[in-house]
């Protein structure tokens, strides 16, 4: 550990500005982490695509490696080859990982994040064999080197520890936050036009991972008769929707409105657009947008499984996500039921006020806190006002 005062990399070469969930993380965490780990210099890792994203809010000087995350297989050449080289030249005494991948720890010694273990569970069906499995060895690898890791919730703790082999007692966990509602939703932007139609909207977040069964979400809406069925809006997906060709089979041209990424005032605006929140995921590591649907005052329709159980609590309707006859006869129950959906906002606003980033910072600290302390012990150096 340097003389001067330790310093720890963080390995932000997946940010691309469109990875939802895992930026948001690093992005909420990193200032707040930074402001409680006192005499600690934070230095930044990233790759070509993301240096413009991360540069405005990291809290310290970042350096980029010749690495396109645009490319999957860049990418994993990059946590294979550079992260920890690149750790080891900046002089780092530890690197954090915050998004599931990372190198070994050899080099460098690490903490490292891991989300979740779908890429077990729901691999993507147009991976070929082979990237699932590189998937799986670095996320892996990562995991069975790391000094310590991190994961935000109880339910994403024992699938880490029974699919990647951890000792449970070397996982914390520690729960997300959510995004700060603003005191004024801004007006929406052009590509939100005629959405403001008195329509009951369905609304869902997310990209098109298999797990997040959004197909499951559109074919339950098509059972929902003509009349009194609500308009669906999703968003998240990059240019050519893989959801284009379901909407056209089942006949929802008129009820289906396929958005990319929007902007955060535009999300603002469809979170207060929204009749009702839906998150059908099969399975979840946390369920960030829950949380932010919740503290907007948002009624969420959500899946039974055990994350999104252990965030919701008693303010989200739960439902079974294979069971489309289910889904629909539980939105058009919350769509015409306003003091249901009453009820589960106000409960919703109290729930989600018990995940908050500050605590999340809090105990993120601790734990880098911890190791940064154990490894000065271990080398006789200074602990450089770690606190």
């Amino acid at each position: 550990m340097s003389a001067e005062r330790p310093r720890l990399a963080v390995d932000l070469l997946y940010f691309t500005g469109r990875r939802g969930g895992t930026e948001a993380y690093a992005r909420e965490l990193l200032p707040r982490v930074a402001e409680r780990l006192t005499g600690v210099e934070l230095i930044g890792l990233v790759g070509r695509t993301g240096r413009a994203q991360v540069e405005p809010w990291f809290p310290g000087p970042v350096r980029t490696l010749g690495v396109d995350a645009d490319s999957r297989a860049a990418w994993a050449v990059g946590e294979t080859l550079l992260a920890s080289r690149a750790a080891r030249r900046a002089g780092a005494d530890l690197l954090w990982c915050p998004a599931n991948y990372g190198p070994s720890g050899r080099l460098v010694p690490t903490v490292v994040t891991v989300h979740d273990v779908i890429p077990w569970d729901y691999p993507h069906p147009t991976d070929l064999a082979v990237v699932s499995h590189i998937t799986r060895f670095l996320v892996g690898r990562a995991a069975r080197g790391a000094r310590e890791l991190l994961t935000v919730s109880h339910d994403a703790a024992g699938s880490v520890a029974r699919v990647l082999r951890v000792p449970p007692e070397r996982i914390t966990v520690v729960p997300n936050g959510h995004s700060t509602p603003p005191t004024h939703v801004p007006p929406p932007g052009s590509g939100l036009a005629g959405l403001d139609d008195g329509r009951p909207t369905v609304l869902s977040v997310g990209n098109r991972m298999p797990h997040k069964n959004v197909d499951g979400l559109l074919r339950a809406v098509a059972l929902i008769p003509p009349g009194t069925r609500p308009r669906v809006v999703v968003t998240g997906s990059r240019a050519g929707d893989p959801l284009v060709p379901l909407v056209a089979e089942l006949g929802l041209e008129q009820d289906v409105v396929l958005l990319g990424w929007v902007t955060d005032d535009d999300l603002e605006h469809l979170y207060a657009l929204a009749t009702v929140y839906a998150c059908l995921s099969f399975a979840e590591g946390f369920g960030l947008p829950v949380v932010d649907a919740m503290a907007r005052g948002c009624a969420v329709l959500a899946s039974d499984v055990g994350a999104l159980r252990e965030v919701g609590g008693d303010a989200v309707e739960y439902v079974d996500p294979r069971d489309p006859a289910a889904i629909a006869a539980r939105l058009e129950h919350l769509i015409a039921d306003g003091d249901e959906r009453d009820r589960l906002r106000a409960l919703g606003r109290i729930r989600a006020a018990q995940f908050g980033w500050d605590q999340a910072a809090d105990a993120t600290a601790t734990v880098l806190a911890r190791v940064l302390r154990s490894l000065a012990g271990r080398t006789g150096r200074p602990e450089g006002g770690v606190g």
